[in-house]
């Protein structure tokens, strides 16, 4: 924001600075037709106005004229505007052109967005990856897998940067160079969960953040499912990988059906509570996904893999290496636990895993547990 002219002050402070809902922006917008007009508005007026929504149904109450008349400081408006520029942040109003038109449509689309990145690109095919925050480990390898599978292919990752499957697909989409975008719950400048403030810092590099929320803004709970009608939107397809019966993701879901979005969900055991939800969407009607090409086939009309979708194995493996390849799968395995279904003694069977793990067919999880590279 090199040059701020009046329009985008008046913007910016009707928008960003006098916390009403996009309904109610539309009903004040009606009556006076420009920011300038509101910022410049009496009393009486403002008075006037709030009249003529309430005739309209629109709930212009006594604290949105508060809000609106107390906010009409011309210094603070710029400073808090070159707060933002000075930080990197990039806002974007429902006022401008180049807001998303995936967002301009929803119910209550925000009448806001701030964002620390890269620009959100509309003209690329995007993709929410969501799911439990307490996912199993198996959740949380397939959900890397399945992001970088996809980010691969230029496909944009969505998610809620959020513990769990969310950070690992965001992960995912990192690690092999592709584009993520994190949407939050709280301000723009807060890395919510804390531990997760190198993943916060990597995804601006890669792609961006994005929130609703102004600096300083708590992460309070109200906030996220709010939030994840932004996730629904943004994204040309929603792929849970793991939820329970009443999940979080669910809601993300829901307003994705609401806006015609493409609903993915990875089976699970049957006794698995974390499998309940996506087992439950897929009875319902979505898309079971086994493999990356379940999505992909859906993104790209000539896309085609091999039968299996699997990793290719690289080099010729002895019998035994076979053997533990051929046991580990995306539920990490103990070493001792390899050793006792390959009946291979540890001294040895370390050296069968060091070969694979350097031919790129298996690695480590955390130290001593191994899985499958898919």
């Amino acid at each position: 924001m090199n040059t701020i002219t009046e329009h985008d002050i008046y913007n910016y402070w009707l928008c960003g600075c006098c916390n009403l809902n996009y309904n109610k922006l539309t009903g004040v917008l009606e009556y006076f037709k420009h920011p300038g007009e509101v910022f410049r508005a009496s009393g009486k007026a403002l008075e006037d106005m709030k009249a003529k929504c309430r005739e309209k149904g629109i709930n212009i109450t006594d604290r949105d004229v508060a809000a609106i008349d107390s906010s009409r400081n011309w210094n603070v408006i710029r400073k808090n505007m070159q707060y933002l520029n000075e930080r990197g942040i990039k806002y974007i109003t429902v006022l401008d052109e180049a807001y998303p038109y995936k967002l301009r449509h929803i119910y209550d689309p925000p009448v806001i967005l701030y964002c620390k990145g890269i620009p959100f690109p509309e003209n690329k095919k995007s993709i929410a990856v969501i799911g439990a925050r307490n996912c199993s480990s198996y959740g949380r390898e397939i959900g890397r897998y399945l992001a970088a599978s996809i980010a691969k292919e230029g496909i944009i990752v969505l998610s809620g940067l959020a513990r769990g499957v969310d950070s690992y697909a965001h992960m995912g989409a990192l690690s092999v160079g592709g584009c993520t975008y994190a949407v939050l719950g709280c301000g723009i400048d807060i890395c919510y969960p804390p531990e997760n403030i190198n993943l916060y810092m990597e995804i601006q590099d890669k792609g961006g953040i994005i929130s609703e929320y102004g600096p300083g803004i708590k992460p309070l709970s109200y906030h996220f499912p709010m939030r994840n009608r932004i996730i629904s939107a943004l994204s040309d397809g929603i792929l849970v990988v793991e939820a329970g019966e009443k999940s979080g993701s669910l809601i993300t879901v829901d307003m994705g059906l609401d806006q015609g979005k493409n609903i993915y969900a990875v089976p699970g055991r049957i006794t698995d509570k974390l499998s309940m939800g996506c087992n439950n969407l897929i009875k319902m009607g979505a898309k079971a996904v086994t493999s990356p090409a379940d999505v992909l086939e859906d993104f790209f009309e000539y896309y085609s893999t091999d039968e299996s979708g699997q990793h290719t194995m690289k080099g010729n493996l002895n019998k035994e290496e076979k053997t533990v390849y051929e046991i580990l799968d995306m539920t990490p395995k103990h070493i001792e636990e390899i050793a006792e279904l390959s009946n291979i003694p540890i001294s040895r069977l370390m050296e069968h895993l060091l070969s694979l793990e350097l031919k790129d067919l298996i690695r480590q999880s955390t130290k001593n547990y191994y899985i499958k590279n898919m």
